[in-house]
């Protein structure tokens, strides 16, 4: 294998699938990246097991000048920082005695240890014959607007995922961790021949979003029984499955409604914020909630550090007053999720789910669950 590309093409692509090296992997050679060179393209491969990304390079002359066809496994850490440091517009590579690569220019010369093609994993990237296709931002305002909601807990590993729920041209997103939930809807371009339900890692799919460059391209999503695989342009983003039934969010969505708040959002963050000041974690940032007439108040308190109260004018759909305790930091979560200037709080009861949604967008439903302060 012998070459010579751009240093800012090769330096993008090394960026987006280094994101799938992982330090702490048990083979070594999962810490390399595969570089595969044909008279067509550059492709480089990385993988974790649990994610693996493709990206491809065109041989046009411009980019990369071909001399030799090849392919060579090269240590992740060690090749991107090599490209990030040099400071040449133009970077050679060649491997020489079959194991030994040569990284050049005018100036710097490095020799590294390769390894072998062959003891890179087996890694099918297939593409199925019946996909759905989302546009980049709605994607991007999908993990957003509901990855945050998930739960870090590794004994709950079916919630640690977004649930993809598809049925027609149907696309409902679900996150959760017990204590809240984040829901959006969308319709699709397209209609899926079969009605799938499945769950994927919220982390994979926060790490494809940051990868995904500018531009509103539709990605295509094939889904397996056991991984799904995006498709952008020259870009290929495979993540595992979360195996298991996910709860059936609907039922956590109160049925009824008694009142309705409505609110300017940053103006209602900024009460919130404030408040949460004097709250403590071991304390959950609890926070209270009530109203009278008008107006709402705010308030927390801790014996240790004091307490703060905030009023705020409100509107109101009905003339009854409220009380309510919930976690600040949820509630924080929730309000950011939302693009709109305005939003509407919907509660039940002291002890029922805080229900918020926007008129300016019918997509996007979150939950927060009360806590109980006696």
């Amino acid at each position: 294998m012998k070459f010579s590309i751009k240093k800012e093409i090769l330096l993008e692509a090394l960026n987006k699938v280094s994101k799938a090296i992982s330090t702490k992997n048990v083979i070594p050679v999962l810490a390399g990246i595969k570089f595969h060179l044909t008279k067509k393209k550059l492709t480089l491969t990385a993988s974790d097991n649990d994610i693996t990304i493709e990206t491809s390079i065109p041989c046009d002359n411009e980019n990369i000048i071909l001399k030799e066809e090849g392919s060579i496994i090269i240590q992740g850490k060690y090749i991107l920082d090599i490209v990030r440091k040099l400071p040449d517009e133009f970077i050679n590579i060649e491997v020489v005695d079959d194991l030994k690569i040569l990284i050049y220019t005018e100036n710097s010369e490095f020799n590294l240890n390769g390894i072998s093609e062959k003891e890179y994993p087996s890694i099918e990237l297939i593409e199925s014959k019946n996909h759905i296709e989302l546009s980049k931002t709605t994607l991007k305002e999908i993990v957003n607007q509901t990855a945050f909601a998930t739960s870090m807990d590794e004994n709950k590993a079916i919630l640690n995922g977004i649930n993809f729920n598809i049925i027609g041209n149907i696309l409902e997103c679900n996150a959760t961790d017990s204590y809240r939930l984040a829901r959006k809807v969308i319709k699709l371009t397209t209609t899926a021949e079969e009605n799938l339900n499945i769950v994927i890692p919220s982390k994979n799919l926060v790490e494809f979003t940051r990868i995904l460059g500018e531009g509103d391209e539709n990605i295509e999503v094939h889904i397996f029984n056991n991984k799904i695989l995006f498709k952008n342009q020259n870009l290929l983003f495979q993540s595992r499955l979360i195996n298991g039934t996910y709860p059936n969010t609907s039922n956590l969505l109160p049925k009824e409604e008694q009142v309705k708040l409505h609110f300017n959002i940053n103006e209602f963050y900024d009460v919130v914020d404030r408040v949460s000041i004097l709250t403590s974690d071991k304390d959950k940032n609890i926070v209270t909630l009530e109203t009278n007439g008008n107006k709402l108040i705010m308030k927390s308190s801790s014996a240790e550090i004091g307490r703060v109260e905030e009023k705020m004018n409100i509107q109101k759909d009905r003339d009854l007053d409220i009380k309510i305790s919930f976690s600040a930091r949820y509630m924080m979560d929730a309000l950011k999720s939302f693009s709109t200037e305005t939003v509407e709080l919907s509660f039940v009861g002291e002890i029922k789910p805080i229900v918020l949604k926007s008129s300016e967008d019918d997509t996007l439903t979150q939950l927060v669950l009360p806590i109980r302060t006696y």
